[in-house]
């Protein structure tokens, strides 16, 4: 007797849609192939990551080696953040920005990704629009959607400084739409907003009766003419409707200990302290201890950097110009350049036309074992991310050899 047929069974969704809806950060699996293959061998140079090539200062590391020692820190501590860290953030933010603000209105997170997510966690319902300036960092239009959002992109290019204006907004504006994402300086493409630009986008954003969410962690990296802008404090009837993100990672060299925060309205604060207490629990101890260390010591190790961060620029933006099809303005904040590579594209380099940035950034890594990112990954494709931060000799190496490899190009 032969036995029964089950019948067919419908196919079982392993991952949920929500997670498998997320991309890999493109930032960080260009930089984990870059050092994949000089584990291997190769001899690359990776542009990828956006992180300081400094150490950590001397005076936060001591902090922390203290902190280890110290058995009050070996045991939970409060959700939210240490409320010596917290006072300290409070006092950051009044001394760098211009705006007071109150212990209870800020959230240590776990980095400024825990940050971002847990600040449209905790306002967007779902359907909600978020307008988000493209060229855009890979995580916001992730942690929108993940917050039950829509993100919808409005673009800027390189005729404009990568700078939106309002009449854009108002264009991207809907009846649905309940924040606009704002970010000066700006990661990739380095644009910095002008005080005046800065107010426009708040008044607009107030008059419509919207919600900000303002990204500084690259507060103290400007250059040249340019100013540093806090929106809050040029427009301080919209702080009931405005969260700031911030971090110690960029201004510090301290990327790897994951310290950020939130800071906003008492209400949304809590909500996403609530969020935080089931996802995370208080960030680590130590690596708080040595936020406060970095918080409260003075800022000379990061002028030093600084001033590395705008010799490099100047250069590599020099040496990008050379190359024929590659426009590259010069970033007046972060550490990145964003050139435009379409008059590249299509053109024959080593028997292969590239017809997109993705294709031309894999030539590149292929052939000049040079790690950049393709400008697909932050919403406006024919454009390539350079990180600076990278030590001098390997800068120049790495534009060279571009630049060797792309002499080539032909019709």
């Amino acid at each position: 007797m032969s036995a029964a047929i089950p019948p067919t069974m419908p196919t079982e969704r392993r991952v949920s849609a929500r997670i498998g809806a997320i991309s890999e950060s493109a930032t960080l699996a260009v930089d984990a192939k870059a050092k994949a293959l000089k584990a291997a061998g190769r001899p690359v140079i990776g542009f990828g990551a956006g992180e300081p090539d400094f150490p950590t200062p001397d005076y936060i590391v001591e902090a922390a080696v203290e902190a280890c020692r110290n058995p009050k820190y070996h045991r939970y501590t409060p959700a939210g953040g240490l409320p010596e860290l917290k006072a300290a953030i409070a006092a950051k933010t009044l001394r760098d920005s211009g705006y007071e603000v109150d212990p209870a209105q800020i959230l240590v997170t776990n980095g400024g990704k825990q940050a971002i997510y847990e600040a449209f966690a905790a306002i967007l319902d779902p359907g909600d629009e978020v307008i988000v300036p493209a060229p855009y960092w890979t995580t916001y239009p992730e942690s929108i959607r993940l917050a039950g959002g829509v993100p919808v992109e409005i673009t800027a290019d390189e005729t404009t400084g990568y700078r939106v204006s309002v009449e854009q907004l108002e264009a991207a504006r809907t009846e649905r739409t309940k924040v606009v994402l704002f970010v000066s300086p700006s990661n990739p493409t380095g644009a910095v907003y002008s005080p005046e630009d800065t107010e426009a986008v708040g008044r607009w954003a107030l008059e419509h009766g919207l919600w900000v969410l303002t990204d500084e962690i690259y507060e103290h990296l400007v250059y040249g003419d340019a100013t540093f802008t806090s929106l809050p404090a040029v427009v301080p009837e919209l702080r009931d409707k405005c969260i700031v993100v911030n971090g110690v990672a960029k201004t510090y060299a301290m990327t790897g200990w994951r310290v950020g925060w939130v800071v906003g309205p008492k209400d949304v604060v809590k909500a996403a302290t609530n969020l935080q207490s089931h996802a995370t629990s208080n960030v680590s101890n130590v690596a708080q201890v040595a936020a406060l260390a970095a918080l409260t010591g003075d800022l000379t190790a990061v002028a030093e950097m600084r001033t590395a961060f705008d010799r490099r620029r100047r250069t590599i933006v020099r040496l990008l110009n050379e190359i024929e099809g590659v426009v590259c303005p010069e970033p007046e904040g972060a550490f990145y350049v964003y050139p435009s590579v379409k008059g590249l594209l299509g053109k024959e380099i080593r028997g292969v036309r590239p017809a997109s940035s993705v294709e031309l950034a894999a030539l590149i890594l292929d052939e000049a074992e040079v790690a950049v990112v393709p400008g697909e990954a932050f919403g406006t494709p024919g454009y390539l991310r350079l990180s600076y931060a990278l030590g001098d000799e390997d800068l120049a190496e790495g534009v060279a050899r571009m630049q060797k490899l792309l002499a080539e190009a032909k019709d």
